[in-house]
């Protein structure tokens, strides 16, 4: 492990380095490793222009032509601008998806982030302990966690030429989040906010600030979008810009690309984008509050039964997990079994293995689920555990809805089943937690502590299973 103390901009990039395969082509395994450590201060003066806060790095040591020793350089950029460089053996847990490009619609922002160690009362001043600029926005922090885990992102969104908006696009940029799609203004403002974090509460408050001007469908022309949507496994919309979102939206379902719609906020209009929706994620207070169902198990049940178009929903719940409710068609199924859905959800909460730390998930049989005065879905419910993270990890909360979507929208690409994808993603969301803002914890493809799900998801484990 390396320590160096750099001073650089908080929007970087990932550099790829490989060692020349000339300088050590008839050399042994040991003067290959002296050669790979020779080039690590040249790595090092690279990385100071050009660094991501959490990247991984592949490096060749070209000990042959027909074998080469695989490392990993692991940049990790602390709130005390200090970086470490480690070097460690790096193999694939699984394959990444046959198609990997996504396509997300909405909201980026710049995050100005400080942590105190209690929240102020009225009238009272704090001391910061901690202080952050980052990259935001419910669609950048889930993009940028797709990127991270292999997926090739397209952004659609608009900045204004500031210094807020070129931090935003370079941040995107630097974790391979393809921003030529965004409308950059030359007048305005780019979206900001400001993230107050308890240190001691864990909680954490949010003040935004819309950019203005607001983005407008006539800025994306026909020939941009097709451009955008083209060879796209999915498209992904967080409510913002909903104007410009439904016209995306309607070109991707006339593509028959499917949709995912983050149901978090939604101002008026937001129904029809959900109209069109394969796949919701909705915020814990979202399907009460939309439905006016008297419980959680039944407003998944009332979503379904209203929005036709879904093929599932997943509710996240912080710390307690999340569920799922998958639908199946009619013509699918046949002779099932009717049981009231949220007795079928106390069932499935009492096998929920509370002995692991990990995240994990329960599910039922195929079923006719019903909530009474509501209507009747034939699917799956499914019920998820969050990591239970130790207390001394456990840092900020900040964007792990958004890093639970990236997952999702891996998963998709992956063909996960649901009994996989959703302690996958909680997995991911941990990892987002353990750091302090929303994407300096999103883990790569290569954790060792996504290996678990990854590899009940490779064609070799689904060909023995």
């Amino acid at each position: 492990i390396i320590t160096f103390d750099f001073y650089l901009s908080l929007q970087t990039s990932v550099i790829t380095a490989h060692t020349n395969p000339s300088k050590s082509s008839s050399s042994s395994s040991s003067s290959s490793s002296s050669s790979l450590y020779s080039e690590l201060p040249w790595l090092a003066k690279m990385s100071l222009k050009s660094l991501s806060f959490y990247s991984l790095l592949p490096i060749l040591s070209p000990s042959s032509s027909s074998s080469r020793l695989n490392f990993s350089l692991l940049m990790h950029c602390s709130t005390r601008r200090t970086s470490r460089v480690v070097l460690c053996s790096h193999q694939p847990f699984a394959p990444l998806p046959d198609v990997r490009i996504v396509v997300g619609c909405g909201g980026v922002s710049m995050d100005y982030l400080v942590m105190v160690d209690g929240f102020p009362k009225p009238d009272e001043k704090v001391r910061g302990v901690s202080y952050k600029v980052q990259g935001g926005g419910n669609v950048g922090n889930a993009l940028t966690c797709a990127a991270r885990l292999g997926l090739k992102p397209r952004i659609i969104a608009k900045v204004a030429g500031d210094s807020e908006g070129r931090g935003i696009l370079e941040e995107l940029e630097g974790d391979g989040v393809d921003t030529s799609y965004v409308v950059v203004s030359e007048e305005g403002r780019s979206m900001f906010t400001y993230l107050i974090i308890d240190n001691k509460m864990k909680t954490r408050t949010a003040i935004y600030q819309p950019g203005y001007p607001p983005m407008m469908p006539a800025e994306i022309s026909t020939t941009t979008l097709s451009s955008a949507l083209e060879g796209a496994k999915l498209a992904y919309f967080d409510g913002l810009s909903l104007k410009t979102a439904l016209v995306v939206a309607d070109e991707a379902s006339r593509r028959n690309i499917p949709i995912l719609v983050d149901a978090e906020m939604g101002e008026e209009g937001f129904e029809n984008l959900l109209n069109i929706a394969s796949y919701a994620v909705c915020s814990a207070k979202y399907p009460q509050a939309w439905t006016k169902a008297p419980s959680m198990p039944s407003a998944l049940v009332s979503m379904l039964v209203r929005l036709t178009n879904l093929k599932f929903v997943i509710v996240t719940l912080g710390e307690e997990g999340c569920i799922m409710l998958q639908r199946f068609q009619n013509d699918e199924v046949a002779g099932l079994e009717a049981m009231n859905v949220d007795q079928c959800f106390a069932s499935l909460n009492k096998k929920r293995d509370c002995s692991v730390t990990y995240p994990t998930c329960v599910s039922s049989p195929i079923l006719k689920l019903e909530a009474p005065g509501i209507g009747t879905v034939h699917g799956k419910l499914l019920v998820g555990t969050a990591e239970k993270i130790p207390p001394s990890e456990l840092v900020d909360t900040t964007g792990a809805g958004d890093a639970f979507i990236g997952a999702v929208l891996y998963a998709l690409c992956a063909d996960m089943p649901p009994e996989i994808m959703l302690p996958f993603a909680a997995q991911v969301a941990a990892g987002c937690c353990r750091e302090f803002g929303a994407r300096t914890g999103l883990p790569h493809h290569s954790d060792p502590r996504l290996e678990r799900f990854l590899r009940l998801n490779s064609p070799q484990m689904a060909a023995t299973s």
